[in-house]
Protein backbone atom coordinates (compact mmCIF):
# COMPACT_ATOMS: atom_id res chain seq x y z
CA UNK A 1 0.00 0.00 0.00
CA UNK A 2 1.27 3.47 -0.85
CA UNK A 3 2.46 5.46 2.14
CA UNK A 4 0.24 8.24 0.81
CA UNK A 5 -2.80 6.20 1.79
CA UNK A 6 -1.88 6.43 5.48
CA UNK A 7 -2.71 9.67 7.27
CA UNK A 8 -1.73 10.97 10.67
CA UNK A 9 -3.76 13.58 12.52
CA UNK A 10 -1.63 15.59 14.94
CA UNK A 11 -1.71 18.71 17.06
CA UNK A 12 -0.02 20.38 14.08
CA UNK A 13 -2.22 19.14 11.23
CA UNK A 14 -3.11 16.25 8.96
CA UNK A 15 -0.39 14.70 6.80
CA UNK A 16 0.36 11.50 4.97
CA UNK A 17 2.97 9.23 6.47
CA UNK A 18 5.31 10.14 3.58
CA UNK A 19 5.15 13.82 4.55
CA UNK A 20 2.49 15.47 2.36
CA UNK A 21 0.56 18.12 4.33
CA UNK A 22 -3.21 17.88 3.82
CA UNK A 23 -4.52 20.26 6.48
CA UNK A 24 -2.78 22.70 8.80
CA UNK A 25 -4.68 22.89 12.08
CA UNK A 26 -5.01 20.90 15.29
CA UNK A 27 -6.72 17.61 14.37
CA UNK A 28 -8.82 15.92 17.05
CA UNK A 29 -10.50 13.14 15.01
CA UNK A 30 -10.75 11.82 11.45
CA UNK A 31 -12.55 9.22 9.36
CA UNK A 32 -12.15 8.01 5.77
CA UNK A 33 -14.86 8.61 3.17
CA UNK A 34 -14.94 8.24 -0.65
CA UNK A 35 -11.22 8.59 -1.28
CA UNK A 36 -10.87 11.43 1.21
CA UNK A 37 -11.28 12.35 4.84
CA UNK A 38 -13.60 14.05 7.27
CA UNK A 39 -11.62 15.87 9.94
CA UNK A 40 -12.51 17.55 13.23
CA UNK A 41 -10.31 20.46 14.23
CA UNK A 42 -9.56 21.64 17.72
CA UNK A 43 -11.62 24.77 16.99
CA UNK A 44 -14.72 22.68 16.31
CA UNK A 45 -14.59 22.93 12.54
CA UNK A 46 -15.82 19.98 10.47
CA UNK A 47 -13.63 19.81 7.35
CA UNK A 48 -13.71 17.65 4.21
CA UNK A 49 -10.36 16.69 2.64
CA UNK A 50 -9.39 16.92 -0.25
CA UNK A 51 -12.32 19.25 -0.91
CA UNK A 52 -11.37 22.87 -0.37
CA UNK A 53 -10.32 22.07 3.18
CA UNK A 54 -12.65 24.76 4.43
CA UNK A 55 -15.08 24.34 7.28
CA UNK A 56 -18.35 22.65 6.27
CA UNK A 57 -19.87 23.17 9.71
CA UNK A 58 -18.81 24.14 13.20
CA UNK A 59 -19.71 22.37 16.41
CA UNK A 60 -21.24 24.70 18.98
CA UNK A 61 -21.38 23.27 22.48
CA UNK A 62 -19.53 20.22 23.79
CA UNK A 63 -16.50 19.50 21.55
CA UNK A 64 -16.40 16.64 19.09
CA UNK A 65 -14.59 13.43 20.02
CA UNK A 66 -15.18 11.03 17.10
CA UNK A 67 -16.96 10.72 13.77
CA UNK A 68 -18.12 8.17 11.19
CA UNK A 69 -19.77 8.36 7.79
CA UNK A 70 -23.36 7.10 7.60
CA UNK A 71 -24.26 7.08 3.94
CA UNK A 72 -24.15 10.68 2.72
CA UNK A 73 -24.37 11.97 6.31
CA UNK A 74 -21.73 12.25 9.00
CA UNK A 75 -22.23 11.26 12.65
CA UNK A 76 -20.21 13.09 15.28
CA UNK A 77 -19.85 11.98 18.88
CA UNK A 78 -19.21 14.72 21.40
CA UNK A 79 -18.21 15.35 24.98
CA UNK A 80 -21.06 15.04 27.48
CA UNK A 81 -22.22 11.95 25.54
CA UNK A 82 -24.19 13.50 22.71
CA UNK A 83 -24.45 12.57 19.04
CA UNK A 84 -24.76 14.97 16.10
CA UNK A 85 -25.70 14.38 12.48
CA UNK A 86 -24.27 16.51 9.67
CA UNK A 87 -26.71 16.40 6.79
CA UNK A 88 -26.90 18.85 3.89
CA UNK A 89 -24.48 21.19 5.61
CA UNK A 90 -26.50 21.42 8.84
CA UNK A 91 -25.67 19.93 12.24
CA UNK A 92 -28.53 18.48 14.27
CA UNK A 93 -28.58 16.78 17.66
CA UNK A 94 -29.80 13.16 17.54
CA UNK A 95 -32.42 13.35 20.27
CA UNK A 96 -32.95 9.59 20.33
CA UNK A 97 -29.40 9.13 21.60
CA UNK A 98 -30.09 11.53 24.46
CA UNK A 99 -33.10 9.39 25.38
CA UNK A 100 -31.30 6.02 25.24
CA UNK A 101 -32.12 3.51 27.97
CA UNK A 102 -29.65 3.58 30.84
CA UNK A 103 -28.33 7.06 30.12
CA UNK A 104 -28.84 8.10 33.73
CA UNK A 105 -26.32 5.44 34.81
CA UNK A 106 -23.45 6.64 32.58
CA UNK A 107 -20.53 8.06 34.51
CA UNK A 108 -16.77 8.68 34.68
CA UNK A 109 -14.48 7.53 37.50
CA UNK A 110 -13.44 11.15 38.12
CA UNK A 111 -17.00 12.44 38.36
CA UNK A 112 -17.19 14.45 35.13
CA UNK A 113 -19.70 13.87 32.32
CA UNK A 114 -19.05 10.89 30.01
CA UNK A 115 -18.10 11.23 26.33
CA UNK A 116 -19.22 9.57 23.14
CA UNK A 117 -15.75 8.13 22.60
CA UNK A 118 -15.97 6.03 19.42
CA UNK A 119 -18.37 5.21 16.59
CA UNK A 120 -18.47 2.38 14.06
CA UNK A 121 -20.76 1.21 11.27
CA UNK A 122 -21.12 -2.42 10.19
CA UNK A 123 -21.32 -3.60 6.60
CA UNK A 124 -25.04 -4.20 7.23
CA UNK A 125 -25.54 -0.55 8.22
CA UNK A 126 -25.89 -1.17 11.96
CA UNK A 127 -24.40 1.69 13.98
CA UNK A 128 -22.46 1.30 17.23
CA UNK A 129 -21.63 4.09 19.67
CA UNK A 130 -19.25 3.67 22.60
CA UNK A 131 -19.85 5.90 25.61
CA UNK A 132 -17.11 6.27 28.21
CA UNK A 133 -18.30 5.13 30.65
CA UNK A 134 -21.64 3.92 29.33
CA UNK A 135 -21.00 0.76 27.34
CA UNK A 136 -21.88 0.23 23.69
CA UNK A 137 -25.16 1.32 22.16
CA UNK A 138 -26.56 -0.06 18.93
CA UNK A 139 -28.90 1.39 16.31
CA UNK A 140 -30.45 -0.73 13.57
CA UNK A 141 -32.43 2.18 12.10
CA UNK A 142 -29.73 4.74 11.21
CA UNK A 143 -29.89 6.46 14.60
CA UNK A 144 -33.67 6.72 15.04
CA UNK A 145 -33.41 4.55 18.17
CA UNK A 146 -30.60 3.19 20.37
CA UNK A 147 -30.29 0.25 22.73
CA UNK A 148 -27.54 -0.80 25.17
CA UNK A 149 -25.68 -4.06 24.47
CA UNK A 150 -23.40 -4.82 27.43
CA UNK A 151 -22.50 -4.01 31.04
CA UNK A 152 -21.28 -0.42 31.21
CA UNK A 153 -18.75 -1.36 33.91
CA UNK A 154 -16.73 -3.28 31.32
CA UNK A 155 -15.40 0.25 30.63
CA UNK A 156 -15.19 0.20 26.83
CA UNK A 157 -12.75 2.60 25.13
CA UNK A 158 -13.40 1.74 21.46
CA UNK A 159 -15.96 -0.22 19.47
CA UNK A 160 -15.26 -1.51 15.95
CA UNK A 161 -17.58 -3.32 13.56
CA UNK A 162 -15.87 -5.63 11.08
CA UNK A 163 -15.68 -3.86 7.69
CA UNK A 164 -17.17 -6.78 5.71
CA UNK A 165 -18.45 -9.51 8.08
CA UNK A 166 -21.89 -8.39 9.23
CA UNK A 167 -22.55 -8.94 12.94
CA UNK A 168 -18.89 -9.23 13.93
CA UNK A 169 -18.06 -6.50 16.43
CA UNK A 170 -15.00 -5.94 18.63
CA UNK A 171 -14.36 -3.74 21.65
CA UNK A 172 -11.28 -2.62 23.53
CA UNK A 173 -12.22 -2.46 27.20
CA UNK A 174 -10.64 -2.21 30.62
CA UNK A 175 -11.49 -5.90 31.10
CA UNK A 176 -9.71 -6.94 27.87
CA UNK A 177 -10.91 -7.74 24.36
CA UNK A 178 -14.66 -8.18 23.89
CA UNK A 179 -16.10 -9.65 20.70
CA UNK A 180 -19.49 -10.56 19.29
CA UNK A 181 -20.61 -12.47 16.21
CA UNK A 182 -24.30 -11.59 16.48
CA UNK A 183 -24.21 -7.83 16.32
CA UNK A 184 -23.78 -7.30 20.03
CA UNK A 185 -26.54 -9.53 21.42
CA UNK A 186 -23.90 -11.59 23.22
CA UNK A 187 -20.29 -10.74 24.01
CA UNK A 188 -17.27 -12.96 24.73
CA UNK A 189 -14.25 -11.79 26.70
CA UNK A 190 -10.67 -12.72 25.70
CA UNK A 191 -7.62 -11.99 27.87
CA UNK A 192 -5.38 -14.99 27.16
CA UNK A 193 -1.90 -13.74 26.24
CA UNK A 194 -2.34 -10.20 27.60
CA UNK A 195 0.07 -9.08 30.30
CA UNK A 196 -2.39 -6.36 31.28
CA UNK A 197 -6.06 -6.34 30.28
CA UNK A 198 -6.59 -2.57 30.08
CA UNK A 199 -7.31 -2.06 26.36
CA UNK A 200 -7.72 1.25 24.55
CA UNK A 201 -7.74 0.63 20.77
CA UNK A 202 -8.72 -2.11 18.33
CA UNK A 203 -8.35 -2.64 14.55
CA UNK A 204 -8.89 -5.36 11.94
CA UNK A 205 -5.95 -6.09 9.61
CA UNK A 206 -6.95 -8.72 7.06
CA UNK A 207 -7.56 -11.92 9.01
CA UNK A 208 -5.97 -10.53 12.17
CA UNK A 209 -7.27 -8.55 15.10
CA UNK A 210 -4.99 -5.90 16.61
CA UNK A 211 -5.43 -4.60 20.16
CA UNK A 212 -3.56 -2.14 22.35
CA UNK A 213 -3.37 -3.07 26.03
CA UNK A 214 -1.53 -2.13 29.22
CA UNK A 215 -1.64 -2.42 33.00
CA UNK A 216 -4.05 0.47 33.46
CA UNK A 217 -5.08 4.03 32.62
CA UNK A 218 -1.59 5.33 33.43
CA UNK A 219 0.01 2.79 31.10
CA UNK A 220 2.64 0.30 32.16
CA UNK A 221 3.63 -2.60 29.88
CA UNK A 222 1.74 -0.85 27.06
CA UNK A 223 1.90 -2.86 23.84
CA UNK A 224 0.07 -3.88 20.67
CA UNK A 225 -1.18 -7.47 20.45
CA UNK A 226 -2.48 -9.57 17.57
CA UNK A 227 -4.81 -12.58 17.36
CA UNK A 228 -6.66 -14.52 14.65
CA UNK A 229 -10.11 -13.14 13.87
CA UNK A 230 -11.54 -16.62 14.33
CA UNK A 231 -10.58 -16.49 18.01
CA UNK A 232 -7.65 -17.55 20.12
CA UNK A 233 -5.03 -16.11 22.43
CA UNK A 234 -3.32 -12.80 21.79
CA UNK A 235 0.41 -12.42 21.23
CA UNK A 236 2.46 -9.27 21.68
CA UNK A 237 3.74 -7.60 18.52
CA UNK A 238 7.48 -7.19 19.09
CA UNK A 239 9.15 -7.25 15.65
CA UNK A 240 9.97 -3.60 14.97
CA UNK A 241 8.02 -2.12 17.89
CA UNK A 242 9.41 -1.01 21.27
CA UNK A 243 9.34 -3.72 23.92
CA UNK A 244 6.91 -1.47 25.82
CA UNK A 245 5.46 1.92 24.88
CA UNK A 246 5.82 4.80 27.34
CA UNK A 247 2.07 5.30 27.52
CA UNK A 248 -1.15 3.77 26.25
CA UNK A 249 -1.81 3.48 22.52
CA UNK A 250 -5.05 5.35 22.82
CA UNK A 251 -8.37 5.14 21.02
CA UNK A 252 -8.03 6.11 17.32
CA UNK A 253 -4.22 5.76 17.35
CA UNK A 254 -4.37 2.24 15.92
CA UNK A 255 -5.86 1.62 12.46
CA UNK A 256 -5.75 -1.01 9.71
CA UNK A 257 -7.06 -1.78 6.23
CA UNK A 258 -6.25 -5.03 4.47
CA UNK A 259 -2.79 -6.21 5.58
CA UNK A 260 -1.65 -2.66 6.40
CA UNK A 261 -1.69 -1.34 9.96
CA UNK A 262 -0.47 1.87 11.58
CA UNK A 263 0.22 2.91 15.17
CA UNK A 264 0.65 6.51 16.34
CA UNK A 265 1.94 7.63 19.72
CA UNK A 266 1.42 10.69 21.87
CA UNK A 267 5.12 11.53 21.50
CA UNK A 268 4.93 11.78 17.70
CA UNK A 269 6.09 8.37 16.46
CA UNK A 270 4.42 6.38 13.66
CA UNK A 271 4.93 2.66 13.06
CA UNK A 272 3.62 0.85 9.98
CA UNK A 273 3.08 -2.87 9.26
CA UNK A 274 2.33 -4.39 5.86
CA UNK A 275 1.80 -7.97 7.09
CA UNK A 276 -1.14 -7.79 9.52
CA UNK A 277 1.03 -6.73 12.45
CA UNK A 278 3.68 -9.46 12.28
CA UNK A 279 6.48 -6.96 11.62
CA UNK A 280 6.65 -3.19 11.93
CA UNK A 281 8.85 -0.31 10.77
CA UNK A 282 9.28 3.16 12.23
CA UNK A 283 7.94 5.59 9.61
CA UNK A 284 8.46 8.87 11.50
CA UNK A 285 9.48 9.99 14.98
CA UNK A 286 9.44 13.79 14.63
CA UNK A 287 5.74 14.60 14.52
CA UNK A 288 3.60 16.70 16.83
CA UNK A 289 1.52 14.75 19.37
CA UNK A 290 -0.65 12.31 17.42
CA UNK A 291 -4.43 12.35 17.97
CA UNK A 292 -5.57 9.84 15.35
CA UNK A 293 -4.35 7.71 12.44
CA UNK A 294 -6.19 6.38 9.42
CA UNK A 295 -5.81 4.34 6.25
CA UNK A 296 -7.68 4.97 3.04
CA UNK A 297 -9.52 1.74 2.32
Amino acid sequence: MSAGKIVVGTAGGLRTVDGAVLFEADVTALTAVDGGWWVLSGDGDVVRIPDAGESVAQIVGPPGRCLIADGVDLLIGTAEAHLLRLSGGSLEVIDAFDRADGRDTWYTPWGGPPDTRSLSRGSDGVLFANVHVGGILRSRDSGASWEPTLDIDDDVHQVLAHPTAAGHVFAAAAVGLLWSTDGGDMWTRETDGLLGTYSRAVAVAGETLLLSASDGHRGGHAAVYRAPLVGGSLERCDAGLPEWFDGNIDTHRLAAAGPTAVVGTADGRVFVSEDEGRTWELADDQLAPIRAVGIEA
